[in-house]
């Protein structure tokens, strides 16, 4: 009777190790799967970026399974990083984090939310380019605020200054808000208290970005330090195909 027991037993000992194989199988399979829709993700992505954007990009495919995924028709995560990236000269450290993307690509992605760093170098760089900071105006990054100088025409005189801006994020543009300022040079006995007062009442330096990214996706924030100047950008409207990717915003005027 035992064993006639034991000969029953077999063959639920053998579908059970079998089962257990193919479950080691299926997350093989499924990480050799990972590893190509990886790498596969990382040349259609750098292959459909802008002429003007260089650099090495990174993909992590999040979630359990990507066959599973796969089946459903839309991964959970995708984690772009792209440490040493440059966009018309101007090198920033990207990381990207996408829900709900669909392969299909023609639809948007459900949320995508991105960070770029940028150092001091660069942010000046943006800040010439945009053409509404003083020409002279060399921008230095501290704890929340960054500081600059500038010169402004006074009675036939320049008048050196140098003056502290708070950063905050419009849609598509940087703003830079003095609330500080200090006369250095040029004024002489005269009061300086007129001009430091139109030195704070003059619009904010405003660095749109738009012409940088794809269209449709904005700044929601940014956050300064003496290291970098950390800048968030957000979109529910970006596709990866071609034409999304390849489509950047403009700036009015």
């Amino acid at each position: 009777m035992a064993k006639t027991k034991r000969r029953g037993l077999v063959p639920l000992i053998i579908v059970g190790v079998l089962a257990i194989l193919l479950v080691v199988a299926y997350f093989l399979i499924d990480s050799g799967v990972r590893a190509f829709a990886k790498d596969r993700a990382e040349v259609e992505i750098s292959n459909r970026m802008p002429a003007s954007v260089t650099g090495d990009i990174t993909v992590t495919i999040g979630g359990t399974s990507v066959i599973a995924q796969f089946i459903a028709g839309s991964f959970d995560e995708i984690e772009l990083t792209a440490p040493n990236l440059a966009v018309d000269g101007v090198p920033a450290s990207v990381h990207v984090i996408a829900h709900d993307v669909s392969t299909n690509t023609a639809k948007a992605i459900g949320s995508l939310t991105a960070t770029l760093d940028l150092d001091q170098d660069a942010v000046n760089q943006l800040v010439r380019a945009s053409g509404t900071a003083p020409a002279d105006a060399v921008m230095t990054l501290g704890d929340g605020t960054v500081a600059y100088t500038g010169t402004v025409k006074l009675f036939e005189f320049n008048v050196g200054y140098s003056a502290t801006a708070t950063a905050s994020a419009a849609g598509d543009t940087l703003n830079f808000t003095p609330t500080e300022a200090t006369v250095t040079s040029g004024v002489g006995d005269i009061d300086a208290t007129p001009l430091v007062n139109l030195i704070l009442q003059q619009a904010p330096i405003a660095v749109c970005v738009a012409s940088y990214l794809p269209e449709g996706v904005e700044v929601s924030g940014v956050d300064i330090s003496p290291e970098r100047a950390r800048v968030t950008l957000e979109s529910s409207t970006l596709m990866l195909t071609a034409q999304s990717l390849t489509t950047l915003g403009s700036c009015a005027g």
